[in-house]
């Protein structure tokens, strides 16, 4: 079960990095490399939980999706952010 939800993990990472990476077409250059940082910084934490084959590493792209989510709707009402 530890081995499926590290990949499981690693692949919803990898298609959050595209949601990610695509922020630009909301958010300013500042942000988008903010939270391209970010999801660098899960890569690690990803990375580790997987060679540990430990079940959180199914956790990441959850927290990718609340993370983007949070920064893309904090920033839309407190900036102005818009597509």
């Amino acid at each position: 079960m530890s081995v499926a939800a590290a990949v499981i993990g690693i692949l919803g990472h990898l298609a959050a990095g595209v949601w990610f990476a695509a922020s630009g077409l909301v958010a300013p250059g500042w942000a988008v490399a903010g939270l391209l940082v970010v999801w660098a910084g899960l890569s690690v934490v990803l990375w580790r939980l997987a060679r540990r084959r430990s079940a959180w590493a199914i956790g990441i792209p959850v927290l990718d999706a609340l993370i983007w989510l949070a920064v893309v709707s904090l920033g839309d009402a407190l900036l102005g952010w818009t597509a």
